[in-house]
């Protein structure tokens, strides 16, 4: 039993190893061909897009932040 998994395991490194390295560089060049890469105005537009987005995201935040502050500090002080 235990020699029937020992041989389907090297049958298995022995099919991964075929073609190796250089098939592996092939493949990638392969589908790097395929890759439809945006234009400049496309990686223009998007950078900007997430620029404002990012910015007002921590605008808000921040403004949740500060509001939590001043709630707890509110709190905090109503005790004393």
């Amino acid at each position: 039993m235990a020699k029937d998994t020992n041989a389907k395991k090297g049958k298995e490194v022995a099919a991964k190893k075929k073609g190796g390295i250089s098939k592996f560089f092939r493949d990638l060049r392969s589908e790097l061909k395929k890759v439809v890469w945006p234009s400049r105005k496309q990686v223009v537009n998007n950078t900007g897009v997430v620029l404002v987005t990012m910015a007002s995201l921590g605008l808000f935040l921040a403004g949740v932040d500060l509001g939590f502050g001043k709630l707890l500090e509110l709190i905090l002080h109503i005790g004393s």
